[in-house]
């Protein structure tokens, strides 16, 4: 299973732009390569891993690892780029080198330190834990979490940040959830990034990501 950025293409688009998500479910995606599709659903003994693709090569541990039959997300977000002169809309992934697997201990372990076609791939580690060895173990986020994030970039927004503490301006600590438009679903907290009201969710050990602009009356505080 391939990320959600490539489940459904716009006419004349070579990527597909936008994915609607329900905030209680993440829909079914499709390997471009192979056509085949499996739906995401919490398994027991699966979690989601973070890996980490030196030089930009999450792309390609990302197609290696769908036509093993595992689901990867990879967040991205759409970017003005300048090709061959003109100015062109392009997909990027909008946390660098990044991936996430959401697949067993034994398979993480086997794509990391044993398969040749993925010498480039190591875990990124959890470096606020300790285990029995004093070493820091490989980081995993939540379902929820996930679930949370997802929702908040499947759209590729242009106006998705990935950004830092400094960078964000809250409004308060209480969570919101957006109830309408592009972001629908998504839970986080309110604050001002870059000039612009936004709802901001926070994702372990890796960092803030900011929406787009959101208008008060699409937010609802949840207690």
């Amino acid at each position: 299973m391939s990320t959600l950025s490539n489940v459904e293409t716009r006419r004349g688009e070579a990527n597909p732009p936008s994915v609607r998500v329900a905030s209680d479910t993440i829909p079914e995606a499709r390997s471009s390569q192979t056509g085949v599709s499996v739906k995401y659903v919490p398994t027991p003994g699966k979690r989601w891993y973070v890996l980490r693709a030196s030089y930009g090569r999450e792309d390609r541990a990302k197609d290696y690892i769908v036509e093993d039959g595992a689901f990867v997300y990879i967040a991205k977000r759409y970017a003005l780029k300048t090709v061959n002169g003109k100015q062109k809309k392009v997909l990027e992934t909008l946390i660098p080198n990044l991936l996430f697997v959401y697949t067993t201990e034994d398979k993480a372990e086997e794509y990391v330190k044993k398969t040749p076609a993925l010498s480039y791939l190591t875990f990124y580690y959890n470096h606020f834990e300790l285990v029995d060895d004093q070493r820091n173990p490989p980081l995993t986020v939540s379902c929820k979490e996930m679930e949370n994030f997802i929702i908040a970039t499947c759209n590729n927004s242009e106006h998705l940040k990935f950004v830092n503490e400094s960078q964000c301006h809250f409004k308060g600590g209480e969570i919101v959830k957006v109830i309408d438009g592009l972001f629908k679903g998504t839970e986080g907290k309110v604050a001002r990034v870059a000039g612009q009201q936004r709802v901001v969710i926070s994702l372990s050990s890796i960092g803030l990501i900011a929406t787009a602009y959101i208008p008060t009356a699409f937010l609802r505080p949840i207690d």
